[in-house]
């Protein structure tokens, strides 16, 4: 019967093993696991008696040498048998040595190659952070991580009075429904400990076109915990509102004046940007560019085929330095704080004519485009953001034609306070626009909002120290259907002022309130209901019939959204 490798071995052990008075041992193998044992048993076959060699022992001279030649010329007798005996077994002995040791170093080779694959996996380590899985190498050099989230609003107007449309013009009214405000999806991490990366991509941007789908796309080389260099696409470092998340904003919309300054022109710019920050202060400056891609949602040039005046033959895209400096001068812990800062930046804009010196309003057959700028704001709704209020683009006319416009950079200010007691917040800020150009004399246009919250049930707004703003909500208790945690409630009222009207520049003027209910029943889900109400709107001598529409007009919304997000 053949006998496996590892039956071999045990028959070399239990060999040697063997007292040396044993004379021999009986061996049975198992039929179906082909093991050898020292006992009869169910299933197993006797396959024969062994005996241990011993060191032979030296031959007695005195004994009867005839006997021992003939029995040993002959070849037969019982001792002759049994050296034979013991030589066949020796052999037996030796066969099975031999396969016991290369079946052990084929078997140790084996752990070891096993072992050394165990530590491989070893190396990553998987864990879920902030409810997203996080992957990271044993020695820290690299991590990867998932980020997202999902935005469900809706939209209920409940006064909806507005100048009746003219012409062919569509209705002025707001529009009930709902959307999926954001939806974004991307990847997050670092290497080698001092470089770090964000990968970001927005499937409800732009109508889901590439270009416009991408927000967040920089590597950034942390120079020091503190300090750090970043290029890429990235948000530009302007505004305490616009520096935070839109996961966690107090209101479902930012406000006005950080919409139309900030937000619209699209935040998302194309650079490379520094940025020192620690628990008390933190500075950031960037030298950014309009992004390419469709003017829906990437670019601040406007012309009413969209952004042409990206693509080749168009002329440079228009480039901006800008800044942000903030602190808490007071501070007595993270609950506790009076945040303050400043932000400044300039922005060229590019303004492009074709041959017969007109501003191209529509693609040419070369793929050049017009661009120039304009400024635009809707009033804290999250379904239909139709433009209450717009400038119109600010470059007009033929070139050098009299009463010809050009708007070649604009100057944005602002100046913000955030102060956090335990529960009670309280958050303003003011911003200001300066337009630069041909046939503009000092316009600028302004804006500013305050607002106060309180936690009910107890939390303090949080503080992200890397972006001197807001972060993520964590609730003392999450909420459990028993009754047991509630997780966090949140009430909140503000008031929210702009003017784009300014000289020669007749964008219009509004003003609101709004009040918010929040709930964040776990750290990763919020659930947002807002009341709007515009108390003044004044758009007389607009151009544009759409905002002429909106003159005087009395509106009142109540909007939701579900948030999740990791």
């Amino acid at each position: 019967m053949k006998l496996s490798r590892l039956s071999l071995a045990i028959t070399a052990i239990l060999g040697s093993s063997l007292s040396t008075a044993a004379l021999a041992i009986d061996l049975y193998v198992d039929t179906y696991t082909e093991q050898l044992y020292a006992k009869p048993g169910p299933g197993r076959v006797h396959i024969g008696s062994f005996v241990r060699e011993d060191k032979p022992k030296t031959a007695d001279k005195t004994a009867d040498n005839t006997t021992d030649k003939t029995e040993t010329a002959d070849n037969t007798g019982p001792i002759a048998a049994e050296k034979k005996e013991t030589a066949d077994l020796s052999a037996v002995r030796r066969d099975i040595e031999l396969k016991s040791k290369m079946m052990g170093a084929r078997l140790a080779s084996d752990i070891a190659s096993l072992e050394e694959r165990v530590k491989e996996t070893e190396n990553v380590h998987v864990q879920f952070t902030d409810s997203a899985p996080h992957f990271a190498s044993k020695d820290g050099n690299f991590t990867f991580a998932i980020n997202g989230r999902m935005q469900v609003a809706s939209q209920y107007n409940f006064i909806n009075d507005v100048l009746p449309a003219t012409g062919t013009n569509l209705p002025n009214e707001w529009n009930s429904g709902a959307t999926l405000r954001r939806a974004r999806l991307g990847a997050e991490g670092t290497f080698f400990k001092i470089w770090d990366y964000k990968f970001e991509y927005d499937f409800s941007r732009g109508n889901g076109s590439v270009a416009s789908g991408i927000t967040d796309a920089y590597a950034r080389l942390n120079v020091t915990k503190p300090f750090s260099v970043k290029i890429g696409s990235f948000k530009e470092p302007f505004s305490l509102e616009e520096a935070a998340s839109n996961r966690y904003l107090t209101f479902i919309e930012r406000h006005m004046s950080v919409n139309s300054f900030v937000d619209n022109p699209n935040t998302y710019k194309t650079g490379i940007g520094v940025n020192y920050a620690v628990p008390r202060f933190q500075f950031g400056v960037a030298f950014q560019t309009e992004p390419i891609g469709a003017w829906s949602a990437a670019s601040t040039s406007v012309n009413t085929a969209g952004n042409v005046s990206r693509n080749n033959g168009s002329g440079d895209s228009g480039w901006e330095g800008i800044g942000r400096i903030t602190g808490r001068p007071w501070m007595e812990d993270e609950t506790k704080f009076l945040h303050v800062g400043i932000s400044a930046g300039h922005t060229a804009v590019n303004t492009q004519y074709n041959a017969a010196g007109q501003i191209a309003t529509t693609p040419s057959a070369q793929g050049g485009g017009g661009g120039g700028m304009a400024f635009f704001a809707f009033p804290g709704t999250n379904v239909d953001r139709t433009n209450m209020l717009n400038t119109g683009n600010l470059s007009v006319g033929d070139k050098g034609a009299p009463g010809s416009r050009r708007i070649d950079s604009y100057d944005r200010f602002g100046a913000e306070g955030w102060l956090v007691h335990g529960p009670f917040a309280v958050q303003g800020e003011y911003l200001r626009t300066n337009i630069n150009g041909l046939g503009y004399d000092n316009e600028h246009f302004t804006g500013y909002y305050g607002f106060a919250s309180y936690f009910l049930t107890g939390e303090s707004k949080a503080y992200h120290v890397k972006n001197g703003a807001a972060n993520r909500i964590k609730p003392r208790q999450n909420f459990q259907w028993n009754g047991s945690g509630w997780g966090a409630w949140e009430v909140a009222a503000g008031y929210d002022y702009i003017n784009l009207n300014s000289g020669v520049i007749r964008g219009g003027q509004a003003d609101m309130v709004r009040f918010a209910l929040n709930w964040y029943p776990h750290p990763n889900i919020k659930i947002q209901n807002n009341i709007v109400h515009i108390l003044n709107v004044n758009t007389e001598g607009s151009t544009i019939s759409r905002t002429a529409g909106f003159n005087k007009a009395d509106l009142s919304s109540f909007l939701t959204q579900v948030q999740v997000e990791f």
